[in-house]
């Protein structure tokens, strides 16, 4: 356990933050328990997270901001707190992820984790371990602060159409997490496509993969495997997978035709059942 007194604000960002954390309060003058109280939290979360035990969360670091006057600093450290909380592996991808200005995927299975809401993002990343789920969830989600950025990047997804069968926790999470794909359907920057089960066989056979458009740098290709990730520039690579990527999408619905497949999924297979007595089923 870290104790507050030796807490290394050079060991991690989440280290530093606690640190700022803790400095800015005693600035102010204030005890854990009467800043907890002002921002309507507790001391002992307050605690927790000065000590580099707890992950702050974007709410509570904007309360703070707003509390102690921070100039929005603990707001700016967060996302870099989030990004350093990820698989080792992944790390890389996940500055991809906030550098890039086009954004391709490709999913076979399952919903891509940037268009993932809370509740499939827990589902998904329970099934075999339960540690830390509060935690891990919510730094899966903090990867989609890239579209909050000034400059939203392009991002396109092709998902195949199983992934909208693979039912992730109970039905009313698939019913919020389809609904949640359908919210983008006015957005010209996130775009979602289906590749639906009659295109047969496709250029995506071999798996998933994520293609990354920078401004100035090679694209990168990034593909997945148990624990490991493979981003690489190869340029035989990336001429591959962008003809692959180009041909998956002329074999996926339209835009306009994969909201009302998604829609009707919703509705017919996610939608409420009801017993013969009326009333719903769970």
């Amino acid at each position: 356990m870290t104790h507050v007194n030796v807490l290394d604000p050079g060991a991690s960002p989440l280290d530093y933050y606690g640190f700022e954390l803790r400095r800015h309060r005693e600035a102010a003058g204030l005890t854990q328990r009467q800043l907890g109280d002002i921002v309507n939290y507790t001391g002992s979360l307050v605690g927790q997270i000065e000590t580099a035990r707890k992950l702050p969360t974007q709410e509570f670091s904007e309360r703070v901001d707003a509390a102690l006057g921070t100039g929005g600093l603990l707001s700016r450290l967060v996302a870099l707190v989030m990004r350093s909380q990820q698989p080792a592996w992944f790390q890389q991808v996940a500055e991809l992820e906030v550098r890039a200005t086009e954004i391709y995927s490709f999913d076979t299975h399952m919903i891509h984790g940037l268009l993932q809401t809370t509740a499939y993002a827990r589902a998904v990343l329970g099934a075999l371990d339960q540690s830390r789920l509060d935690d891990r969830t919510a730094v899966r989600v903090a990867r989609q602060k890239i579209f909050e950025k000034e400059k939203v990047p392009i991002f396109w997804a092709v998902l195949s159409e199983s992934a909208l069968y693979q039912e992730m926790g109970d039905r009313r999470t698939m019913r919020e997490q389809l609904a949640h794909l359908l919210a983008f359907e006015d957005n010209p920057r996130i775009n979602i496509q289906i590749l639906p089960f009659s295109a047969g066989a496709h250029a995506g056979l071999q798996g998933s993969f994520d293609v990354y458009r920078f401004a100035g740098d090679p694209p990168i290709i990034y593909t997945e495997g148990y624990g490991s990730g493979h981003p690489t520039a190869n340029p035989d690579t990336v001429v591959d997978c962008s003809l692959r990527y180009d041909h998956l999408q002329a074999s996926a619905l339209s835009l306009r035709d994969s909201a009302e497949l998604i829609r009707r999924l919703m509705e017919e297979r996610y939608g409420e059942q009801h017993a013969s007595d009326g009333g719903p089923v769970a």
